[in-house]
This record gives C-alpha cells, structure tokens and sequence, in this order.
C-alpha cells in the first residue's frame, strides 16, 4: 500500500493486512474476512488502496461484502474458463465458525478476549473432520517484536496435499512504520476492540431462514415468525390460534352472562325440551376456558364439579363403583358450546364493527342529517343491538344500505360509480317522497306484525286519487301517472322487504311451514335409476324443511346442480292467505270512501310485490342456505363419529384379558402385504414398540403352476417363511386383506405356522404361540406409504414395506398411527370415512379430525419417556391440552435431546410455560420406560397416574389415611401399598370419607384419585375387537354394500359352461353362478345353457343372492327381473315414485298439439320460414349433407339446422341466438348477435355454414364412403353380420351405419362369439365421437376399437 508520501507498506498491520507480497498474510485476511461474513481477494488491490485512505471507522463490513459478491464466480463460470484454458487463480474458501462452548463467553465479554481463540478454523479441502481445527491462543510477551507478531499463530495455510501449515510474521519490523501506522489508523487496541466487535456482531446475525427454504417448506415445519411466538407465549396453542380467527373474548361478568344467555338459547333452539344443560354451567365453563385458560379435555378431566350437566359422568346416579372400568366418551356438549362460543365472537365483532362504520358514515354525510334520516338511523342501530343472529345483522345491514347509499367510491384517479338500482332512480326523481303517501312505512308495518307496539293512528285517505296525485311527479324519467304508481309501489315494496322486523315476522312462517319437492329432468329420468346415489330423493312430495335430516338436503343440492332433479320451494297456500290476511289488516286502510279504495288497490299491489317478488325468494335463498349448513353439520358429525370409533378402539393385546398397559401387553407383529409381483409380497417384523426389525420379500409364496422350476420357488419362499417366523416369534400376524387373492395368502400363512407347530410339537413352551391372523384394512397404510412423514421415519425401505410397517403399528397402537398422519400434510384427510364426506371442505373436516383426536388423546394419555425411545409415539403429542403443533414439536426436541425424564414438573424446563404445564401435566404418563428402564432415579408414582399435580396432596392424603404408618417416607410407601394392594381402597365409603374431609364438592376428583391410585393410565379404550363376517366379506372383494348388492346390475365374464349353469367372474373376482332357469324367461325350455353362452362373453346380469361364507354371487338376467327397480335402504315418508308414471301417463293422454312456429326476420340463402315437415319435404330430394335453417317452435330465441344425415334420416341441431334487445316484437324477430351450438358460438350464419356444417359434412361423406360403412336398418346390419361370422367364425366382425334411432349419429355394430352388440359414434365438426374420444380419422377409430373391445361398454355411456 501506497501513502501519499510514498512510505513503504505497512506489512504486519493486524486490521488491514493487504501486502501482495506475502501469500501467508493473504491467507490470514481471507480466513479472518471471512469470518466476518466476507471473502477477499489480493486481486481487488487497487480497489482497497482507495479504501485504506478513507477513515478506519467508515470502512464497513457490508460495503466489501458487496465487492467481494460481485467478484465471487460460480463453480459453472470457473469451469467455462478452464474449458476455454484461460489462466486465473482460482480462491479456496474458508469457513470460521463460532466455537460453541466459548460462544456465551464471547458474546458477555468482548474485551477480555484479545484473541482468536473463539474461532474454528473449516476448510472445504475435502478431508472431512481432519479440516477442523481448534486454535490454541498464544502465549507471548508484550515487547514490540511480539506485538508485532500477535497475529501470526493465526495464519493458516495449506500446500498442495492439503497440509495445514503455521506461518509467522517476518521480524524485525521497524519502529518509524509502526508510528506511521498510528498515525494513519490511530491506536492499534482501539481498532481491535472495534474489529471483535463487528466480528461479535456478525456472528450474531443469522440468515434468514426465508432465503434458504421455501415458504410453503417453512410454514409445514412451523419456523415462521408468528410460529415462534406462537410457541414462546404461554397460553394454549388451539386457544392462540382461535382467539386470531374469532378475536379475544370479553372477561367481564357481564360481557360472559350475555354470551351465556345467547348460547343457552342456541342449545334450546337446536335440541329442544330435551335440553338439559344448566345455563350456570355454561358460565362456569366460559369463565374457565376465557379466563383461565382452560382447554376441554382438562375441564372435562379435572373440573366436572363445576359444570357436572355439561358432562356425562359415570357415577353419576348410583353409588362409586371402583370395579367398573370407565370408557371413553366424545364430549359433545363442551365442543358444541366452544362451536357456539366462537360464532358468538364472530357476531359480536361484526356488530361492533358494523356499529363504528353506521356511526361514522351517518356523521360524516351531510346529506343524511335529516330528522327523517336521524329516526331512521336510530332505528337501524337500536335493530342492530337486538339482532341475535347473522340472518338478523343481514337484514339491519340491508336496511342500513337501502336508506343511506354509498356514493361515488374514490379509488385514486378514478372514481366508480356504485351500482344504480331501480329505487335508487325512484329516489333520485322523488318518487320515494310520492311513496310516503301509501300510508305506514315498512317500520311501522314491522311493529305491528312483531306485536312490539299498537299503532293507534289510523291512516289518513287522501282527497284524490293516486293518479292525480301522481301527476305532481311526472317527469322525464317517469313520464306518466302510471309510471309514477308504479316506481311508488317498488319503493314500498323495497322498503317493506328491506324491514328486518318484517322479515323476522315471515322467516319464522317460511321456515317453519315451507316444503320442499324435486323431480327429475329429462336427463335424470334416464340416468337416476334404483342405484343411483340421488334414487332416494329422485321423487319427494311436499317435504318440511324441518323434516331434512342427515345430508339428504345434499344430495338434493348436487343433483340439481348436475341438472338432474328440478327442486321447489312453497309455502302452503294457507299460510300464504295468513301472510297477506295480517299484512294487508294492517296495512289498508279501513276507510269506505271511493279514494280510499283506490289506495287500497295500490297498497294490495304493494304487499303482493313485496311479498312475492321479494320476501319469497329471499326466503327461499336463505332456506337453502340453512339447508346446507345444516345437513354439512350433521354429515360432519357423522363422520367424527365415524373417526371416534376408529381412534377410541384399543390396540390389539397380547392377552386380551389384562387390565394394564403396560409394554408387556403389547404384541410382536408380523405384517404381511400383498404385492402382485412387482412388488412383491411383503412381510414386516416389528418388536413390540413398532419398530422395524427385519423385512421378508417372498415373490413366488402364492405360485400355483406345476412347472418344476416354480415347485422350487414356491417352497423356497415358504421355507423361508418359516425360518423368519421361527427367529422372530411373532404374537400375532397382521395381513393386509386388499383382494381375494389375500385369502390364499392367509392359508399359507396358516399352513406355514402349521408346519412350525407341528415341528416343535415337543417343546411348545418355548416354541411358536402364533394363535390367529388377523385382517387388517389397508386404506390407512396406503396414506402412511404414500406419505412425506413415511419417507422421514423409514428412508430406506421400499413403498410396500413403509404400508407393512404401518399395517402393523395400527394394530398396536390405533391412536398414535392415526395421529401420525396428521402433520402438516394432513393426510388424514383423504382416508375415506363417510360415502359423501367429498361434500365437506378440508378445513371443516380438519376442524371435525383435530376435535375428535384432542378428545381421546387426553383421555389415553401419553407415555413420554416411552415416545421419547420410538418417534412414532410422539405423533399424538400435538393434540394434548395445552399444546399444538409448535409446541409440541419444540417440546419433542427438548424431550429427545434429554433422553428421558422422571418427574412432570420437569417439563418446565422443556420450553413450556405454567399455564400450558397446568393443562398438559395430567395427561402425560411419565414412569420407567424407553431410556428410563435400567434408570435408578426417583420416579414419582403418582406421575404414572392421570391424577393432576393440583391434587397430588389429596392424592397423598387418601393413601396416608388407607395405609395408617408412621415412618419416615410414610407418603411414598403409602401411595405404593395403595397401587400394590388396590383391594385396600374398596374399604372406603366414599360418601363417607368426602363428609369426614368437608369435601363434598369434590366427588368426581377423588373418584379419579381412587381409581388412578388402583391402576394408573388404565386404557379406557373399547377391547380391540376382529372384523365380523361381513366387514371381512367386502374387505376382500375390495366392494362395499353400495357396489355391491342384492338387486345390483353388474358385467361378468363367462368363464366356464355347463348344461345346467355358468361359471363367471365379476369385475372384483368374485364368482358368480347363472342357473339356466335364470338365463332367460323361458330358461326352463332350455336344454343346454353351453348353447346359449360360451367362455369368454361378456353378460349383463343381476345379483339374485350373495353368499358371503364361500364368497360366490347368484346371478339372474331375466328381461322381467332385469326390468324390476328395487329401492336400497329405507325409503323417505315423502317419497312418491307413483308420481313418475304419472307424469308419464299424463304425457301419453295428452292430445299433441301440432307445433307452431313465429316467422323470423332473416335473410340467408340458407334460411326459410317454414315447419319441420315443409323442411323435410324440401330436403327429400337433395343430396346427403344438405341444410337448412329454420324457425324453432321454441321461441324467438332459437333457430333449428336442419341437416340431411341419410336418405330418411334428418338431424336437427338447436341454435342458440344471444346478445337480443328485448325492445319490441321486431327486435325479437332479428336474428341474434351470437349463434350457440353446444359449446361452439358464432358470430353470424356464414360462420355456422364454414366453421360448423362443412366440417361435418365433411366428415359424414368420409363415413357413408368408408369401407365398413353397411346401409340398411339395425336388424338388417345384424342379419349381414352374422353371416359374415359364419363365414369367419374366429373373427370380430364389425361395421358402421347410419343410427335411424339417434339421427345425427353412427352406430358400430359388431360379433365378438355369438351376439350382436352395438355402439354409438357421435357426428361433430372435429370429428367423430367414440367412448368419449375425438376421432379426426375413421381407420383410427376402427384401430382403437379393436386394441379396446375388451374394456367395459358402461364405463364410457
């Protein structure tokens, strides 16, 4: 470096070392650079001179960070150069890092640490752990030669092997170019103390962990900003979460008792008289979960003396029974009451809010200062305090915008103008002011109807007629007197439907008195048969809407949406005459004179306007909504119930009979999976804690062929079956039952274990104890296999082995194997549980999995050191009380770093905080398992009990009293005699005892204190229970009982005949029998059914009967049975299907109208104004592919194209005009500005003509010149083709024809071994339509049919 007087470089400065000279001094500066987060190179010298001449305490880290950046190469750029020999030397990077055992010290004193000592030295050399390194600080003395040289213990080097090498400065430094350096860069300690001080503050700064990993990556593993607070503060986490979505809850006595009152009245409205809930124990319970912080599990555990009627509890009405085992329950009511609780927030946080925004709107509007605007705007608030519901605040809300509208709504440069509506134009003109003559305002109307007051004024008639009052408003808008009554009556209308009062008074009657009905379109007559999933609500008559229950409502919804059902909502026509009879009592007036009776008509018109053309449909709107969020609640309950009876089945024991959990319950599980062959078929060996021992692939287990050489595998894999069964010795076999191939697999099993058995006949002690196999259903370890969490927790095994493994833990711990899918991926929520669970969104069914998975994990516990050893036991953790998923996943950690832990109120110093620790402790186990076995500290007994660390002294007392010693450690022993001598405690009167302490408030804590004290985390759980027959039935066939069933219509395949019957094979390997008797109606003529069927036909056929045992089904296909419509399930009250073949009937009676059609303004060469049958006749003697277009007799607003498919044969395709002006008749009579033909719109006839029809004429010469095409009827193709069989018996003889059923399509016939069979091809401008496939090209139509004449014909109509 160069000064300004041209003084020699200052070579041993300990801030800047940058002599180009000495390769060792580079080294040094690019370790100890980068150990400030830099890299420097000598190459940028000149660039560093200039900055030596600036101040040292401007020289900042960040500006040489952004050099160095710039100048860094990637690895891609440094190998271009090579490939291009260009010469460069190339920089090895070095890594300093904190050393962690003097990382606090560094950070608490920077002073006294005038080294390098904190750092360890990392180079990427590839040598591994050898390329790290601790520098020893040295030793020296302080003279000048040694200051000089307080750095050079700390350069480090490497040579070309990659040697480490310790180099030291030159000596000898002179004394004028240390002063010149103080003189050019002050004192040489202050500038160290400023370097350690950027280094200290470098290391402190950590990179983002957003500029390293996704954002979706880091919110799955809870690392975000609002996760770590989440965790850090020391509330609940569900509650944390909720309190975002539905706001903090008010903790005022007052503020509670009104939300007490509005959910006791919710629970009363929703299940009626039967209603037995204190609305006390409703305060209790908010006080507890608001202010406390409680969450349900722990009230429903530790606090049901205080809300005992929101609770079932088990000794209630008889006396404490210590010998009857308690069992889980869903509490219900407490999760309802949290449901209402969080709507409650909800409706409360939108009318504070709605109230600030009506406040400020009113104040700030100076057009609404009116004494009229005034009452109304206290009327709308005083309505908005006493609304109760979102319907209500709806209605306050529509009020509040029907009177006092949004203006022009500035959004910067430009101002949109808000939606002009009819009454907003009625207002503008003053008809709203004509309004106010018709007599009561909408308000008033509302009182009366809701009796909240008498009006005893009656109304003033006027002394004219509404029309010559109405000719004071006419003007350009409203032209006439008529006009202006008409734009008056809306403005009543709009008003009186706009009154929330009002439409309290009708929702009440609509609700509770409309009825409900459906009948099928045209398309859902053809496609909704018996079977079909909408056949039960295909015909309903006049169904209450109170009288839908489950998700009926649902299914009715789907179906209309797929325009298969039409739906009707009505309300009885004495209802209605009650509506209109009390409105118009009040409304009319009850003057006698002529103008008074003119005012009367109008205001009749007004109330039927408002309450047909308003009140009604908003009802039905709203009806149909309430629809739909009822049967989505109820569905959803179904299906928790569902997932409770899967989660709150216990795990499958070693002895069924023991009454403890302990580990030596637990079975040694051999899971065993299917595989084709590709994979193969799998066998797991799990110990008893599930984790993964040993894994068996037998390919060739299941082989039945006779060759030799398969002979030979075959044994092999038995053989080594046996082998793997007898190291292992398994208590139990888990098979995976997917198919009915599995059945064969099971009695291998057997046969294997058989053998064993019979091997060791001679020392069955010690021999193979393999009692049973169990089936086990596959749906939820093919989520687990498929899984991200899988791929986490078994890396290296196979697809079919991560299943096995899952196959196998369920069977040992349900719970926890349930839970295991409920990470972040949440892939719970695609195991099917309920037939129509599809109808429910993710985050509802989430809601309903976390509810029911929070419920039973705190009533079964956790065993913490346990799950601590195995990872896979950890997964419930999340849904104890208190935690979540962040703070469960931070307390694993801190739990696995520990190893083991031996007292609950350890777990404080695991991250978690007091009020967490208060809802948590209860409920996890902690005892001498996992790493805690061998463990000689003091272990707690009663934290191996659901006994809760707040009762833990009256835990002690009890024992104390029942064991009656003095000594020493008298508590201990006495709570460890209690849990030893258990019969002890049945000597208690409870009663008694409770009156001896004073502690009759608190039955239900020590009931569970005896029972704990008897057997601590005893599994409450139902005994694991073996599917029955039926369940083992559809799960082998792979069916369930909606697909397959008495009365079913299923395709076999022929696979063996005999004279009296055929053997067949249904699509899910089932075998199925046909009787000739029921081949046909007069199957009893037949003599031999081999002369009828043949191997390899494909029948269309009923299941008569089922024989599950042998798994066979009993076909039928008789035309009368095939024809017969039987209804699965229990059919609705309301159901009246007689109602189809009356419509039907009253189709045929009626006389046929001869259609008419209206001429049409239209000018096209292609165009005529004539009939179908004039049409027809024009386009008999033209050539094939001829059209014309002509007037439809379905209105003005379509057009029919006529097309010339054949000779005899027309095809009319229905155009649709759009983009009318509804102007007049002669507007209507023009054609429209587009043309829709299905899914294609035109602009124009000439675009119909080029883009529609010569495309398809085209392609429909293509067909009649084909050479497959055949002329003639449908009997006549099938005559012809069976002669062609005959000729060629061992061909698929096919063809092409003109359909005359369908004009407009082509029908494939063809002969696979007896019968015809046919199929449709539609006929469209792209092509040709088969199976739901274009075709540009008939020879690739007729390839496709034959490569897949074997595929079902069902699957594609």
């Amino acid at each position: 470096m160069k000064s300004n007087n041209e003084e020699p470089p200052i070579r041993d400065d300990q801030v800047e070392n940058r002599g180009k000279d000495d390769e060792e001094e580079d080294d040094e500066d690019d370790q100890y650079e980068y150990g400030d987060g830099f890299l420097v190179d000598s190459s940028e010298e000149e660039e560093e001179e200039e900055e030596e001449q600036r101040p040292c305490r401007e020289k900042k880290s960040g500006d040489r960070r952004k050099k160095d950046d710039d100048f860094s190469l990637h690895e891609d750029d440094y190998l271009l150069l090579e490939d291009n020999n260009v010469n460069f030397e190339r920089k090895k990077y070095k890594r300093l890092k904190k050393s962690s055992e003097e990382e606090e010290d560094n950070t608490n004193n920077d002073d006294d640490n005038d080294d390098l000592s904190h750092f360890i030295v990392d180079e990427d050399d590839g040598h591994g752990a050898h390329g790290v390194r601790k520098i020893k600080k040295s030793k020296q003395g302080t003279d000048s030669n040694d200051d000089d040289d307080d750095l050079s213990h700390f350069i480090v080097d490497e040579d070309d092997h990659g040697v480490r090498k310790t180099k030291k400065f030159k000596q000898g430094t002179s004394s004028n170019a240390l002063r010149y350096a103080n003189d050019l860069f002050g004192d040489p300690e202050e500038l160290l103390k400023l370097r350690r001080k950027d280094l200290a503050y470098s290391q402190k700064i950590e990179r983002k962990l957003e500029d390293e990993f996704e954002p979706m990556v880091i919110s799955e593993k809870y690392m975000t900003e609002r996760d770590d607070e989440i965790r850090k503060l020391d509330v609940p986490e569900r509650m944390q979460i909720s309190e975002e979505a539905f706001g903090i809850a008010p903790m005022d006595e007052s503020s509670i008792e009104e939300e007490s009152n509005w959910i006791y009245a919710r629970l009363v409205q929703e299940q009626g008289p039967c209603c037995l809930v204190n609305k006390d124990d409703i305060v209790r319970f908010l006080e507890l979960y608001h202010v406390q912080k409680l969450e349900i599990p722990f009230i429903a555990m530790y606090r049901k003396e205080q809300c005992p009627s929101l609770l079932e509890s088990s000794d209630d009405g008889g006396d404490f029974n210590l010998d009857k085992k308690l069992e889980t329950k869903w509490h219900n009511v407490l999760w309802m009451i949290q449901d209402l609780d969080r709507k409650w927030l909800l409706l409360r946080k939108r009318k504070t809010s709605l109230f600030g925004y009506y406040t400020k709107r009113f104040e700030e509007e100076e057009t609404f200062r009116s004494d009229l605007n005034k009452s109304l705007f206290e009327s709308v608030i005083k309505s908005l305090k006493e609304a109760e519901t979102e319907r209500e605040v709806d209605d306050v809300d529509s009020k509040f915008n029907l009177h006092f509208p949004h203006g022009e709504i500035d959004e910067g440069q430009y101002k949109r103008p808000n939606r002009t509506s009819q009454y907003s134009i009625c207002s503008k003109f003053g008809i709203r002011e004509f309004a106010n003559n018709f007599g009561y305002s909408g308000e008033q109307l509302g009182l009366v109807l809701s009796l909240e007051k008498v009006l005893v004024d009656e109304i003033e008639d006027a002394k004219e007629t509404p029309e010559e009052m109405a000719l004071n408003y006419v003007c350009a808008m409203f032209e006439d007197p008529q006009a202006v009554l008409k734009g008056a009556r809306h403005v009543a209308a709009v008003e009186i439907s706009c009154e929330p009062l009002i439409k309290k008074y009708i929702r009440g009657i609509y609700m509770e008195n409309a009825v409900v009905s459906t009948s099928p379109t045209p398309d859902g007559n053809v496609v909704i048969d018996s079977f079909h999933p909408f056949s039960s609500v295909k015909w309903l008559r006049e169904k209450p809407l109170r009288k839908f229950e489950g998700a009926q409502w649902l299914l009715i919804q789907k179906a209309e949406e797929e325009k298969l059902l039409q739906v009707t909502f009505k309300l009885p026509e004495d209802q209605m005459n009650k509506i209109i009879s009390e409105c118009s009592e009040h409304y009319l007036s009850v003057g006698v004179s002529k103008y008074a009776q003119l005012w009367n008509e109008q205001r009749k018109l007004i109330l039927e306007d408002a309450v047909h053309g308003f009140l009604l449909p908003s009802m039905e709107k709203e009806a149909r909504s309430l629809l739909t969020s009822r049967a989505k609640a109820r569905l959803l309950s179904e299906y928790g119930e569902v997932l409770w009876n899967k989660v709150s089945s216990g795990p499958y024991l070693r002895n069924a009979n023991t009454n403890t959990s302990d580990e030596e319950a637990s079975p040694r599980v051999l899971a065993c999976c299917w595989g084709p062959g590709n994979p193969e078929t799998t066998f797991v060996m799990l110990d008893s804690s599930g984790e993964l021992l040993d894994v068996l692939y037998t390919g060739s287990i299941l082989w039945r062929s006779q060759d030799v050489n398969n002979k030979q595998r075959r044994k092999k894999d038995q053989d080594r079956l046996s082998k793997f069964i007898t190291e292992h010795q398994p208590d139990v076999v888990a098979l995976g039952a997917v198919n009915l191939t599995c059945l064969r697999l099971k009695d291998e099993i057997y046969e294997v274990i058989f053998q064993i058995e019979q091997e060791l006949a001679s020392d069955l002690v010690d021999g193979i104890h393999v009692t049973s196999v169990v089936n086990a259903d596959e749906s939820l370890p093919r989520l687990y296999e498929n899984s991200r969490i899988s791929s986490e927790q078994l890396p290296q095994q196979s697809g079919i082995a991560k299943r096995a493994v899952a196959l196998g833990r369920y069977l040992q711990n349900p719970l926890a194997m349930i839970a295991t899918l409920c990470g972040p991926g949440k892939d719970i929520l695609s195991w099917k549980l309920h037939s129509l669970q599809d109808f429910l969104d993710p985050d509802e069914k989430y809601e309903m999995v976390e509810q029911v998975m929070v419920d039973i994990t705190n009533q079964v516990g956790i065993d913490i050191n346990q799950a601590t050893s195995h990872e896979w036991l950890f997964s419930p953790l999340q849904f104890v009380s208190g935690l979540g998923p962040r703070k469960a996943a931070f307390l694993q950690r801190s739990l696995v770093r520990a190893g083991s832990i031996f007292l609950r109120k350890e777990m404080i110093n695991h991250g978690i905080g007091k009020k967490v620790f208060v809802n948590a402790a209860g409920f996890l186990r902690i005892r001498r398992s996992g790493l805690a076995c061998n463990s000689s500290q003091f272990v707690d007994l009663l934290d191996d009990t659901r006994i809760h660390p707040e009762s833990y002294s009256l835990a002690q007392e009890l024992a104390n009293d029942v064991y009656a010693h003095d000594e020493d450690n008298a508590i201990e022993m006495a709570i460890e005699h209690v849990r030893d001598h258990p019969a002890s405690l049945r000597k208690i009167v409870l009663d008694e005892y409770l009156r001896s302490k004073n502690q009759e408030n608190k039955k239900e804590t020590y009931s569970l204190i005896m029972r704990e004290l008897t057997c601590g985390f005893q599994d409450w759980r139902s005994l694991f229970k073996a599917v029955d027959a039926d369940e083992e039935f559809y799960m082998f066939c792979g069916e369930t009982k909606e697909t397959i069933g008495e009365g079913r219509i299923v395709q076999v395949t022929v696979k063996k005949v005999t004279s009296g019957k055929a053997i067949c094979l249904l699509d899910c390997g089932l075998r199925g029998i046909l009787f000739k008797e029921d081949y046909s109606d007069d199957g009893r003529d037949i003599v031999d059914l081999s002369n009828k069927l043949c191997e390899g036909d494909i029948v269309t056929c009923k299941i008569k009967s089922i024989l599950k045992n042998r798994y066979h089904v009993i076909l039928v296909c008789k035309e009368s049975e095939m024809r017969k419509h039987k209804n699965l399930g229990d059919v609705d009250e309301y159901y009246h299907e007689e109602e189809q073949n009356n419509v039907l009937v009253k189709k045929e009676k009626a006389p046929k109208e001869k259609k008419q059609f209206k001429s049409r303004m239209i000018v096209h060469p292609r165009f005529q104004n004539i009939t179908a049958e004039r049409a027809t006749e024009y386009l008999s003697d033209k050539n094939i592919g001829e059209s014309i277009v002509r007037p439809s007799s379905r209105g003005l607003n379509h057009l029919t194209l006529m097309i010339k498919i054949f000779d005899n044969v027309y095809a009319n395709k229905e155009i649709i005009e759009g983009g009318k002006e509804n102007k007049d008749i002669l507007s209507l009579q023009r054609i429209g500005k587009t043309l829709r033909i299905g899914n294609e719109t035109f602009d124009d006839l000439d675009e119909v003509m080029d883009q529609y029809v010569d495309p398809l004429v085209t392609h429909l010469m293509t067909m009649i010149n084909y050479r497959k095409f055949r002329t003639g009827t449908k009997s006549e193709i099938d005559d012809h083709l069976r002669a062609e069989k005959g000729e060629n018996p061992k061909m698929v003889v096919y063809g092409f024809s003109v359909s005359h059923e369908h004009p407009g399509s082509f029908m494939l016939s063809y002969i696979r071994s007896a019968n015809p069979h046919h199929e449709y091809i539609g006929l469209y401008p792209k092509g040709f339509k088969f199976r739901k496939r274009m075709f540009g090209d008939l020879d690739k139509l007729a390839a496709y049919f034959k490569r897949h004449i074997d595929d079902p014909v069902h699957y594609y109509q």
